[in-house]
């Protein structure tokens, strides 16, 4: 796979590429300057699952906000820049573990070369990113408007200017809101490229609609064996993001561990609000460290036997409720008492 053939690169106290697991990345919607409530939104994006956080660096207050943010987190801090080099140089002075630059608007090459320095001296990787909104006039003309093959060249040519400059500790970003181009560029981009790739669709949208996208681009894309950090973008609480990328890659075999909530679609049969429990239990289940499936069913007949494949369940109908084990029913409650029942398994269930 294409994956296990990147080359490996440290990021703060992760490693990605080289076919390590596959990282969860977010970025934060805080002003960066304001540290508590940063700092705040971080560690609730690291209890639900994120393995490394960006946040942005548009001031001078901002890149001087990364020395105590870093000292209150546990997972690599990564700035993201524009237009500013010298933000960048100020983030990684005050202790970011990764910059985010396009070398294409931060300025001429002496500017590029002074990020690159630093960069250097410092150890500290460099994403390259190159968003299908950001392409160069000349490539728009040459492919007579955006296309996948434009935004790999792009990237392409952005990784070169860093690699001339000695330098090769670089993850690469190439993102679109069009789903299959994404696609697209990330065929052709791991034929002739060995670093790490984050993936991600771009301005994919609400929870919703964002969902869906990213669901499939990524699915895509990381079933192919591409990818060595992944983002869902979307217009919601980060911590959604986090969320639904733990959960594509729980689907597609490439990460363990998690509580797997599966539910049935409700029918005519179905005599509770299990829409409402579903969900209840959903949001529950994130507070657990615990690798198990758990069935959520709306139907005392048939559930014992749609749930047979789940390690727990629960099922209710008319005023009654059943706790489900390995299909078989192993407790008889009143439906108001399900969910407690439940959460009561789960707070002695044996890892």
């Amino acid at each position: 796979m294409y994956r296990d053939n990147t080359k490996v690169v440290k990021i703060g106290n992760k490693v990605i590429g080289g076919g390590n697991p596959i990282m969860i990345q977010s970025m934060t919607n805080t002003h960066t300057e304001d540290v508590v409530k940063t700092v705040a939104q971080i560690k609730a994006l690291e209890k639900a699952g994120c393995d490394i956080i960006r946040a942005t660096v548009p001031t001078h207050e901002a890149a001087l906000a990364f020395k105590e943010i870093k000292k209150q987190i546990n997972i690599p801090l990564v700035a993201d820049i524009h237009f500013d080099y010298r933000l960048a140089i100020e983030a990684m002075e005050n202790g970011a573990d990764k910059i985010r630059i396009n070398p294409g608007n931060i300025g001429g090459k002496d500017k590029i070369k002074a990020v690159v320095d630093v960069a250097k001296e410092r150890n500290i990787p460099i994403r390259v990113g190159v968003n299908s909104g950001s392409l160069e006039k000349d490539i728009l003309e040459k492919y007579h408007g955006v296309t996948a093959e434009g935004i790999v060249e792009s990237a392409l040519d952005k990784v070169k200017i860093i690699e001339d400059l000695g330098y090769d500790n670089l993850v690469v970003s190439i993102k679109s809101s069009d789903v299959l181009m994404s696609v697209k560029t990330h065929e052709l981009i791991s034929k002739e490229c060995n670093h790490p790739l984050h993936v991600g669709i771009t301005e994919a949208g609400t929870a919703f609609s964002g969902t869906i996208k990213s669901s499939i681009g990524l699915g895509l894309i990381l079933n192919q064996g591409i990818g060595d950090t992944i983002r869902v973008s979307l217009t919601d609480d980060p911590v959604k993001e986090v969320l639904t990328a733990k959960q594509i890659l729980r689907t597609l075999g490439l990460r363990k561990g998690g509580i797997e909530v599966v539910s049935c679609p409700t029918c005519g049969r179905t005599q509770i609000d299990l829409i409402s429990l579903a969900k209840r239990v959903e949001e529950e289940v994130g507070n657990y460290d615990l690798d198990l499936k758990l069935a959520v069913m709306g139907c005392v007949v048939n559930g014992p036997g749609e749930a047979k494949e789940a390690d727990l369940g629960i099922a209710g109908g008319k005023g009654v409720g059943v706790l489900i084990k390995h299909g078989e029913i192993v407790k008889k409650v009143p439906e108001e008492q399900l969910f407690d029942v439940l959460k009561e398994e789960l707070d002695n269930w044996e890892k």
